[in-house]
């Protein structure tokens, strides 16, 4: 199944939510990922340009975009950034595929 790794900020309205009244994020993410089929692997809250990242296996990436868009529509996330993810052994496969396409490509001026 395809993993993805999305990640985004808290807008400064959910940031006074979350102090005004605590609330597992992963518990709340994990419901919006179930709903749209997919499966939450993992929540983490971060630092640096990113408030959170969640790990998601989903089927069908425009089913994952419609949860975020849902999620987003709320008006708590911004900055969002969805990323596909791929493990070792299917790099190492892409890499098989792409050695059998590279005589395929000529470069410019070649």
């Amino acid at each position: 199944m395809p993993r993805f790794i999305y990640t985004g900020c808290y807008t400064s309205d959910a940031i006074k939510g979350m102090l005004a009244k605590p609330s597992d994020r992963a518990a709340v993410g994990r419901a919006v990922v179930e709903a749209a089929g997919g499966t939450l692997v993992d929540y983490y809250a971060t630092t640096g340009p990113k408030d959170f990242m969640m790990i998601v296996d989903i089927d069908d990436a425009a089913d994952l975009l419609a949860g975020i868009m849902a999620a987003g529509a709320s008006g708590a996330i911004s900055n969002g950034e969805t990323i596909r993810a791929f493990s070792s052994a299917e790099l190492t496969d892409i890499q098989i595929k792409a050695k059998g396409l590279a005589s395929a490509y000529k470069a410019p001026g070649s």
